[in-house]
Formats: structure tokens, C-alpha cells, sequence
């Protein structure tokens, strides 16, 4: 009855260690996969550049959008949000426009 209650206990730690691990493994494939078969809406991509060039502009010498790829620009754009207290919808704008221009 105990090594019965044991490999239990061991099966049910193996699945739930598994799922712990694969599962945002999963997730993030099918973000990525979204991402790319979703098109940027053209006067989104008109918006963020306009949003880019008036609150960018602002701070920086503007740089050309290919000089990070998109990953890079995720980050860049979600950090500057914060630090130039950009609105959600400008932020997104301009993560439009960057991609668009990659």
C-alpha cells in the first residue's frame, strides 16, 4: 500500500514539474507564431509614427528602425513608456511603426 502511495506521489511530481516547465515553453510559441500573422493596422502604423517622431524626438536623435529588431524594440518601447509616460495606445503606435519599418 506505501510504494503504491509513493509512485503516485512520484507520477503526480513528475507531471506537474513537467507542466511547470513546458507549458510557458508552449505559450510563448503560440504569442510568437500570433504576432507574426497579425498584420499592423496601416493608420496604427501612420499614428506611431507621428507619436515617434513628437515624443521620440523629444529626447533622442532618432534612430532608424532597423537598426534593433523587433524583440529589441519590445523592450526599448516598454521601458521608454514608462520613463516619458507614454499612453498605452501611443506605445503601442509606435511598436507598430517600428516593426512595420523593420
Amino acid at each position: 500500500m506505501k510504494t503504491m502511495k509513493n509512485n503516485r506521489f512520484w507520477i503526480g511530481s513528475t507531471l506537474v514539474i513537467t507542466m511547470l516547465v513546458f507549458a510557458p515553453l508552449a505559450v510563448a510559441g503560440q504569442d510568437s507564431a500570433s504576432s507574426k500573422a497579425k498584420k499592423a493596422d496601416p493608420m496604427q502604423v501612420v499614428r506611431g509614427a507621428k507619436a515617434w517622431k513628437n515624443n521620440c524626438g523629444r529626447c533622442h536623435n532618432l534612430r532608424s528602425p532597423k537598426e534593433l529588431t523587433d524583440e529589441e524594440w519590445d523592450v526599448s518601447v516598454t521601458h521608454m513608456r514608462i520613463r516619458a509616460n507614454l499612453l498605452p495606445l501611443e506605445a503601442d503606435d509606435i511598436k507598430a511603426f517600428l516593426k512595420a519599418s523593420n
